[in-house]
């Protein structure tokens, strides 16, 4: 009885640390994909602000912006 128990409390700590680490894994993850949203709206408002202040062409606007868009979840 008590081996079983030993390893039944032995099963549970275990358990919680893999629980751990996937829960660390995924805020890791979402924070990283925080930060890349974050820079793709800053670049997209700074090239928007390009635009309307006419230092970059239509054409590279489209450009750069189809380029943002790509590499984001949100545009």
């Amino acid at each position: 009885m008590k081996k079983l128990m030993l390893v039944l409390v032995l099963a549970l700590g275990l358990g919680q640390s893999g629980c751990e680490f996937i829960g660390g894994a995924a805020v890791g993850a979402l924070g990283t994909s925080a930060g890349y949203e974050y820079n793709a709206y800053s670049k997209m408002n700074q090239l928007e602000d390009d635009y309307k202040n006419e230092r970059i062409s239509r054409t590279e606007y489209e450009s750069r912006k189809a380029q943002i868009e790509k590499g984001s979840i949100i545009y």
